[in-house]
């Protein structure tokens, strides 16, 4: 699996390359990512949040279809980190137990997120 982050075109592996100039690298400032899977399908992804679990950081995905929508609410985790240099990389969760860790602690993340929108509180 490869993935390329996007934001109006802009990878953050290469951001001088993109003409934006927007110099922020961080996965949440860029809108989405396009996964390509082993069977070279590409998926374009809306990034929902990083979010840490113990010392291991996740990423969760929201598959988009053609139009930019989402019609199922399935969403994609994966493991997170960054090279030396920064750039972001995805690995998939191989470990049952890993993976119910990570979605739970995601299902908490979108619970805060409801609560707080539901208070009034604007989201970030």
């Amino acid at each position: 699996m490869s993935d390329e982050f996007k934001n109006g075109g802009c990878a953050p592996s290469d951001c001088a390359s993109c003409g934006l100039d927007c110099g922020n690298d961080s996965p949440e400032s860029h809108n989405t990512i396009t996964l390509t899977l082993d069977d070279d399908t590409e998926i374009e992804c809306a990034i929902l949040t990083v979010f840490p679990v113990d010392k291991q950081e996740y990423i969760a995905l929201l598959p988009l279809d053609e139009n930019g929508q989402n019609q199922n609410g399935e969403v994609y985790l994966y493991k997170f980190s960054r090279t030396e240099k920064g750039d972001p990389v995805l690995a998939n969760i191989e470990d049952d137990e890993e993976y119910a860790k990570a979605a739970k602690a995601f299902d908490i993340v979108l619970d805060n997120a409801r609560k707080a929108e539901a208070a009034g509180a604007p989201l970030e």
